[in-house]
């Protein structure tokens, strides 16, 4: 049997992860470990195991899988959107020495492979360039304000993923990571440590109402907007895939305008005869502007996009409608 260690299984993409890993993975082959903070959820995905703890605790690795781990996905960490608040050390002891916790579980256990979530953040300073982002782009992000500390943090485990790669031979694959959209019934996070809901959530909320939604800045700008399914295709290739690993941006390579975004949110969610009004405010602030290079994940990981945006906003409102997790 091969392992599978999740570790932030419950939060929002380890919970789609683990679901869809379970319908992929032939269980005679692979059994799925998931760890995280919460007790055990009643409705935590059957096939699978869970595990109550923080990777803050060393301790916590005693209790894994002690052999055949096959692979170690690393998505637990502290993220700017849960702060309350300002406590950079909070990013300090949650990414970077939590990483080297489980470098040392890895290294142990002789795992095969770890996969770890990056923020796009890392390349701030190359967006809105009009080009392309490549995977092998250099590092380049602002030093000033709220998520300066969280990027170093963020950067400072993957050089720590890097040097035991170099001096233990650990496959890894880095994941550079946009916003992932998802459903879940969270519909706020903090910005600058202030509790704000969600901007698409907002729009999808004003749709469902038939209340007027306002445009910002320029319409034009456009992002990839990833689905937290496309992600874990991505992530179960890496998984099975026999390839000595690399940096993979995750995106969609089809960048979506904002007026693009709204359209599809008012189209999809919004009630027969109560189609909400699109205000244009194009004096206001305008969104940053990128799209990924995604020909290295097709290449290694056989890796193709699914969702397109509208497949996506469909998919999340048959998520919302359904809404049986009691994980999120």
């Amino acid at each position: 049997m091969k392992y599978i260690v999740i570790l932030g299984a419950t939060g929002n993409t380890g919970t789609y992860l683990t679901r869809y890993l379970l319908g992929q993975l032939d269980p005679r082959v692979y059994k799925v470990v998931g760890v995280g903070r919460r007790p055990e959820p009643s409705a935590y995905p059957a096939g699978a195991s869970y595990l109550q703890g923080s990777i803050t605790t060393a301790a916590l690795f005693d209790k894994l899988p002690q052999r055949d781990v096959h692979a170690i996905v690393m998505l637990a960490g502290r993220l700017p959107a849960s702060m309350e608040g300002y406590h950079p050390e909070q990013y300090l002891i949650e990414n970077t020495l939590s990483a080297l916790n489980v470098l040392e579980y890895a290294r142990k256990v002789n795992a095969n492979r770890l996969l770890y979530a990056q923020t796009i953040r890392e390349i701030g300073m190359h967006l809105d360039t009009g080009k392309p982002l490549t995977s092998d782009l250099p590092r380049g992000f602002s030093l000033k304000g709220d998520h300066a500390v969280y990027v170093i943090s963020k950067n400072a485990a993957v050089d720590l993923i890097d040097h035991y790669q170099q001096e233990h031979g650990i496959t890894r694959f880095i994941f550079r990571l946009p916003t992932i959209y998802a459903y879940t019934r969270n519909e706020y996070f903090y910005v600058d440590g202030k509790k704000r809901m969600k901007g698409y959530r907002l729009f999808i909320r004003q749709a469902m109402a038939g209340d007027p939604i306002e445009m910002w800045g320029d319409p034009s700008r456009a992002h990839d907007v990833v689905y937290v399914k496309d992600l874990c295709q991505m992530f179960s290739n890496a998984i099975t895939v026999e390839t000595c690993g690399g940096v993979y941006n995750v995106g969609t390579g089809l960048p979506v305008t904002l007026e693009e975004q709204i359209h599809g949110i008012v189209d999809v969610f919004s009630l027969p005869g109560r189609r909400s009004e699109i205000i244009r405010r194009p004096e206001m602030p305008s969104a940053r502007s990128y799209t990924f290079d995604i020909a290295d994940a097709r290449r290694d990981l056989g890796y193709e996009p699914r969702y397109g945006y509208l497949d996506y906003l469909r998919d999340f409102k048959r998520e919302m409608e359904r809404d049986t997790c009691d994980l999120r």
